[in-house]
C-alpha cells in the first residue's frame, strides 16, 4: 500500500450513482492519475490517498485508491482555493473571497461551530446560510464516515447510504450496533459487520452478533436452494461459526422469532426456521395457487376436439392423447401444469393453446425465466414472449429497491398466461407473478420437472406437481421428429436410471474414452478448438459450442477450464484490450456470464425493435465483451443489451467458456460438451447429467471414463432441498377434507 498526497486539478470522469472517479491531482510539478470510489469529490481540494500503481495498457500509469481522506487547508490562501472548489453549494470564488477577508484564519472555526455568523457579510442571507449549512455538513459527516468505515470494505455508496438512513447520528449508530447494518444497507453482510464490531470491542456472545450471526446462517442456507433451516442444523451451524455456546443461540432464535424478525414452525414433523421474506412468500404463493385453483371460470362455447382437428391439419401433425388432455385441460382448468421430457411436444401444445384462444377473442400473454427462453417461446410460436421481470415491469420504489409495477394494484391484462421452463422460478419470483394475475385469468405452466430445480430458493414447479392441488399432464409420447434425435433418445433413457445409447453411426451424441483428466482437459481443448468446428465449418467455436461441467474447483471445474480455455480461444492480442479484475482476466472478445440477478444495471438497445433502453440483467445470462474503457466493460447479451459494468459490478461477471450445469439451466446451445468424471455422488447424480444434455441442440459429446457415465445415470442422490409450499398445500386441502366430513356427521 502507497500514500500519495496532492490537490484535485480535474475531474475526467465521475459516476453520480456511486462515486467512481478518474481525475488528475497535482503535487507540485508531478501530476497523477487516479481512479477509485470518491464521492464529492471537487476540484480544488487536497487529499491524502492511499491505494497502488498499476499500468494501464493504453493510459499509462495510474494510482488505484483505495482509501482517503481530506486535507483540509491551513493557509488563507488554501482555504479560500478550498471554498472556491465549489465543493459547498452556496460559495462560490467570490463569496470564498469575501469570508476569507471577513474571518481570515477563524473561517473554518466559524464554519464548524457559528456558521450563523456568515450573516456578518454583505450579500449573504438566512436562505443562502441554509443552503451552505446543509452542504458543509454533508460534505463532513460523508467524509467522517468513511475514514471511520473505509478500512472494513464500506464502498462509497453504501456510506452514503448510511448517511441517508442515520444522518447526523450515522458514526454513534454504528459503533453502538454495527449489525443493524445488515438489516438497512444493502450490499453490507454479517462478516464486514462482525468485522466492524470485533475491532470496536463488542464482546463475542452480544445478543446484537448472535442474532445477527443466526439470520446469516439461516441467509446462507437459503442461497442454497433452500426457503428454512431445519432448527438442529441451525444450532449446529451456528455455534460452529459464531464459537458461543449452544443455550445462548437457543435463547436469542426465540428473541428473533419474539422481535418478528425469524419464524419457528413444524414442517413434516421437523420444527424450521424461516426469515420472513420466504415465510410470508410461500404463504403468499400457497394461497393464490389454492384460490385459482378452486375459483369458478368462464365457461368458453368452442368445440375443443374440432378445433384440434384443425390445428393438426394446419401443421400437418397428430397430437398424442396426453398431449390433446393437456390441451383440452387449458380451456376446462383455471390452472394447469403441463410438464414432460425433451421432444414430447410442449412447445407445440403451447401454440396450439395459443392460437384457439386467440381465435376465441382472447388476450394471450407468454413468458419464461429467462431472456434466452423467452427468444425460443417467441420463435417456436410467432408470437411475442417477454421475460417474467420485463412482462411484470421491472423498477424500483421510493427507497431504491428492486420493485414491480405490476401487481396486486396493477394486475396483468390478459386472460390467458402462460409461463414456459417453470421448473427455473424460484419462490420469490412466483410470488411477484402470481401477485400480478386477476382472478379470472387462466394460468399454463409449462415445464420439465426432472431438471435441476431453481438456481433460487424454492422447488416450486416439482412442489406444486406433488401437492395434487391443479392439474398435472406429464408428456411421455416423444414426436416423430424427436426420434431422430439420440439427444432425446438419450435423455429419456438416463431420466428412467437406463444407459445412453453412444456413438451410433450418423447421429449426435458421442462418447469419447478418456482416463486422466488431463487427458479429458486436452481433449475438451482439442474437440472445441479444431475437431468440432472442422466437422461442422457453421459452428462458432465461441458461440455455439459450450462445454459444460458439474463442479467450480479442479482440473475439470469450471475455473480451471475457463483460464485454458481463453488461452485457446480467445488468445492475447496487443490489438485487443484488457483489464485484470482480481483474479479475472477480462479481454475483448470474451464470452461471459452474469452470475446474479442484478436489478440495478440499465441496458441499451444495440439494435432491432422493442424498447431502447431498460434495466436487470439476470443470474445465468450469457453475453460477450464488446469494449473495455479504463476499468470498464461494455457488455452485450443475448446480442441485443449494452450493458457497462464498473468496478462495483465487475465481481459478478466471470468467463463463460465453461460454465456448471447449474448455471446453463434455461440456455439452449448447438453442441454440448461434458467431461465425465468420478466425483461427489451427490453432485455427480442423474438430475444433474439430464439437465446438461438436454441443453444440446445439435449435438452432445461426452468425454472421459465411461463408468462415470454408469455412474451418474443409476445414482439418484442429490442434496435434500428444503422447501415447505408442498407441506402448506397439502395440510390446507387436509384440513378442508376434514371441516367438509365434520359437516356430513
Amino acid at each position: 500500500m502507497t500514500d500519495i498526497q496532492g490537490t484535485v486539478e480535474s475531474i475526467v470522469f465521475k459516476n453520480e450513482g456511486n462515486g467512481y472517479v478518474v481525475a488528475y491531482i497535482r503535487d507540485k510539478k508531478l501530476r497523477t492519475t487516479i481512479t477509485g470510489f470518491i464521492p464529492y469529490i471537487s476540484e480544488g481540494q487536497n487529499l491524502k490517498l492511499s491505494g497502488e500503481w498499476f499500468k494501464h495498457p493504453q493510459f499509462g500509469e495510474q494510482f488505484r485508491v483505495t482509501a482517503y481522506e481530506e486535507i483540509v487547508p491551513n493557509s488563507l490562501e488554501g482555504i479560500e482555493k478550498y471554498l472556491s472548489s465549489g465543493i459547498i453549494s452556496g460559495i462560490g470564488p467570490i463569496t470564498a473571497k469575501k469570508i476569507i477577508e471577513h474571518f481570515g484564519e477563524k473561517t473554518l472555526e466559524i464554519l464548524d461551530n457559528n456558521i450563523e455568523r456568515l450573516n456578518e457579510i454583505e450579500g449573504i442571507g438566512a436562505k443562502k446560510i441554509d443552503t451552505i449549512a446543509s452542504s458543509y455538513s454533508k460534505q463532513r459527516e460523508i467524509r467522517n464516515i468513511m475514514v471511520f468505515l473505509q478500512t472494513y470494505g464500506v464502498t462509497a455508496k453504501q456510506c452514503i447510504k448510511i448517511h441517508k438512513k442515520y444522518g447526523t447520528n450515522s458514526i454513534n449508530t454504528v459503533k453502538e450496533n454495527p449489525y443493524t447494518l445488515t438489516d438497512d444497507i444493502s450490499g453490507i453482510g454479517f462478516k464486514t459487520a462482525d468485522k466492524i464490531a470485533r475491532s470496536l470491542g463488542i464482546e463475542s456472545n452480544s445478543p446484537y452478533r448472535i442474532q445477527c450471526g443466526i439470520k446469516y446462517m439461516v441467509n446462507q442456507f437459503c442461497n442454497m436452494g433452500n426457503t428454512y433451516m431445519p432448527l438442529d442444523k441451525l444450532i449446529k451451524e451456528t455455534e460452529s461459526i459464531l464459537n458461543v455456546n449452544e443455550k445462548d443461540i437457543e435463547q436469542n432464535i426465540q428473541n428473533s422469532v419474539l422481535n418478528g424478525k425469524l419464524k419457528l414452525e413444524v414442517i413434516n414433523n421437523q420444527e424450521c426456521v424461516f426469515t420472513m421474506p420466504y415465510y410470508y412468500c410461500e404463504l403468499s404463493v400457497t394461497s393464490k395457487i389454492l384460490t385459482l385453483a378452486t375459483s369458478s371460470y368462464d365457461n368458453i362455447k368452442i368445440n375443443i376436439i374440432e378445433e384440434i382437428e384443425n390445428f393438426e391439419k394446419a401443421n400437418n401433425i397428430k397430437f398424442a392423447l396426453t398431449q390433446i388432455e393437456a390441451i383440452k385441460g387449458a380451456f376446462q382448468n383455471g390452472i394447469e401444469i403441463i410438464t414432460g421430457g425433451p421432444g414430447t411436444g410442449k412447445t407445440t401444445i403451447i401454440k396450439c393453446i395459443t392460437e384457439i384462444f386467440e381465435n376465441h377473442g382472447m388476450s394471450v400473454f407468454m413468458a419464461a425465466p429467462t431472456g434466452r427462453a423467452a427468444k425460443r417461446m417467441s420463435d417456436a410460436t410467432g408470437r411475442e414472449a417477454k421475460t417474467i421481470h420485463r412482462l411484470l415491469e421491472l423498477g424500483f420504489s421510493e427507497e431504491e429497491e428492486m420493485d414491480f409495477y405490476r401487481g396486486e394494484e396493477t394486475p396483468l391484462q390478459c386472460d390467458v398466461l402462460i409461463v414456459d421452463e417453470a421448473s427455473m422460478i424460484d419462490i420469490l419470483l412466483m410470488n411477484s407473478l402470481l401477485k400480478a394475475i386477476p382472478m379470472g385469468t387462466r394460468l399454463i405452466i409449462v415445464g420439465d420437472a426432472d431438471q435441476l430445480p431453481s438456481v433460487g430458493p424454492g422447488n416450486v414447479l416439482r412442489d406444486l406437481i406433488e401437492s395434487k392441488c391443479v392439474k398435472v399432464v406429464r408428456l411421455k409420447d416423444i414426436f416423430r421428429q424427436a426420434e431422430e434425435s439420440m439427444i432425446v433418445i438419450n435423455a429419456h433413457k438416463i431420466n428412467n436410471g437406463e444407459m445412453p445409447i453412444l456413438n451410433k453411426k450418423n447421429k449426435d451424441f458421442y462418447f469419447l474414452k478418456a482416463e486422466e483428466q488431463e487427458e479429458i482437459l486436452d481433449t475438451l481443448v482439442q474437440l472445441i478448438n479444431k475437431r468440432l468446428p472442422t466437422f461442422n465449418k457453421d459452428w462458432d467455436k465461441i458461440k455455439d459450442i459450450q462445454i459444460l461441467t458439474p463442479m467450480r474447483k479442479g482440473i475439470l471445474g469450471v475455473e480451471n477450464l475457463n483460464k485454458k480455455l481463453q488461452e485457446i480461444l480467445n488468445p492475447k492480442d496487443k490489438e485487443k484490450q484488457e483489464l485484470k479484475f482480481k483474479d479475472t482476466l477480462f479481454r475483448i472478445g470474451d464470452k461471459v456470464m452474469q452470475t446474479k440477478n442484478n436489478y440495478n444495471l440499465k441496458w441499451t438497445r444495440v439494435s432491432g425493435e422493442g424498447e431502447k433502453e431498460g434495466i436487470g440483467v439476470f443470474n445465468g445470462d450469457i453475453g460477450y465483451i464488446w469494449e473495455i474503457d479504463e476499468e470498464k466493460l461494455v457488455v452485450v447479451f443475448d446480442e441485443e443489451r449494452k450493458i457497462i459494468y464498473d468496478n462495483v459490478y465487475l465481481d459478478e461477471l466471470e468467463i463463460a467458456y465453461a460454465m456448471t450445469v447449474h448455471k446453463s439451466q434455461g440456455s439452449e446451445f448447438p453442441v454440448v460438451i461434458m467431461p465425465m468424471f468420478m466425483g461427489p455422488p451427490l453432485l455427480m447424480n442423474k438430475n444433474l447429467f439430464y439437465t446438461g444434455i438436454t441443453r444440446a441442440k445439435k449435438m452432445v459429446v461426452l468425454v472421459g471414463l465411461l463408468k462415470a457415465v454408469n455412474f451418474m445415470t443409476s445414482n439418484k442422490k442429490s442434496y435434500e432441498r428444503y422447501s415447505a409450499l408442498k407441506w402448506r398445500i397439502l395440510n390446507i386441502l387436509e384440513d378442508n377434507v376434514m371441516e367438509y366430513n365434520k359437516s356430513l356427521s
